[in-house]
């Protein structure tokens, strides 16, 4: 029987680790190999349930202060210090760009919509 993400976040004690072996579970396929586990992967579970509480609220923070209740600061805090552990993900502005333009090529957008996007995400 296969353990729970939970276990082995609680036996690394949030020490980095690489995960080895894979198995499918609906086949007898394995793979094997060094593979780095994102940050979130590390986390310990009262992190992923914020996390989750978080996104289910569409980032509410007065939602999140009923849930929890706990005060505006407290979930701020939080918040930072968890990520501060998480790693910055860069956008490639040339991908947005791009996307802008192929939401026009499609009419899911106006030249004038087109503009405004493009601009307003040379200024960001």
């Amino acid at each position: 029987m296969a353990r729970s993400w939970h276990e082995l976040t609680k036996m690394t004690d949030g020490a980095k680790f690489v995960v080895e072996r894979v198995r499918l579970v609906d086949s007898e396929i394995a793979i094997e190999g060094s593979f780095e586990l994102p940050a979130m992967a590390s986390l310990p579970e009262e992190d992923l349930v914020f996390i989750a509480a978080f996104v289910r609220s569409h980032g509410s923070i007065k939602q999140m202060e009923q849930w929890f209740g706990v005060s505006y600061p407290t979930i701020k805090n939080r918040l930072n210090r968890i990520g501060e552990k998480l790693d910055f993900v860069e956008i490639d502005r040339a991908d947005e760009h791009d996307d802008v333009l192929a939401r026009l090529e499609r009419g899911e957008i106006s030249a004038e919509e087109a503009i405004n996007l493009l601009e307003k995400r040379s200024k960001d």
